[in-house]
Order: structure tokens, then sequence, then C-alpha cells
């Protein structure tokens, strides 16, 4: 199961996606219908929250790289997300035939809470 709540920050055009769940299966559609209704009126700033994100697939992986080529930011917490998020920021955004993680071997950095 994945929840999606959003979230109008105070600041005009930036919206916090709060994810909660698992981004597997039918629910990495699920946040990519979520995407394309939000991308009719994109807000210059999207934030998608993953802390409370217990697992990702390949498939996951690769939505949440193509949001952030799109220029969403992501936030993470625990070893699993951080993981993720460091393997996809580490890409280049302009460029997505970079988009493909399975290919390298996946590096863990002490990162600070």
């Amino acid at each position: 199961m994945l929840r999606i709540t959003e979230q109008r920050e105070s600041e005009p055009g930036s919206v916090v996606l709060h994810l909660e769940g698992r981004l597997t299966g039918p629910w990495v559609q699920e946040l990519s219908g979520y995407w394309q209704k939000l991308s009719t009126n994109l807000p210059q700033r999207v934030m998608i929250d993953l802390t409370s994100v217990t697992f990702i697939d390949a498939e996951g992986r690769a939505l949440l790289t193509r949001l952030w080529q799109q220029g969403a930011s992501l936030r993470a917490n625990g070893c699993l997300t951080k993981c993720v998020v460091e393997e996809i920021t580490r890409l280049d955004r302009s460029d997505p035939s970079k988009e493909s993680l399975s290919e390298r071997a996946p590096s863990v950095t002490k990162s600070e809470s």
C-alpha cells in the first residue's frame, strides 16, 4: 500500500508529497498518475518525502529517477531510501539515458542524520 499526501507549503509554488508505505508494483503507477495530474499545474518546487517509505523496487527507483530529472527534490530517511536517493542524485538530471541504476554497484556513504 502507498499513501500520498500533498502538502502546500507557505512559500508560493512549493509542494511536498509525503509518501508512506511501499513504492512497488501498482503503487508505482499510482505515484506516476498522481505526478501526471500534478504536472498539469506543476508548482515551481516539488519535494518528494520518502521518510515513511519502507521499500522501493526497481520500477519505483526508475520512476523516482524520472521525477528527479523533471525537477523534483527527494528527501529520505533510513538506510534503504538514503541509498536510493544518493544513487539517483549522482546522475545527470539532463541526461535521461543514464536512468538505469542497475548497471552500477550501489555504494553507501555515511551521512548525517
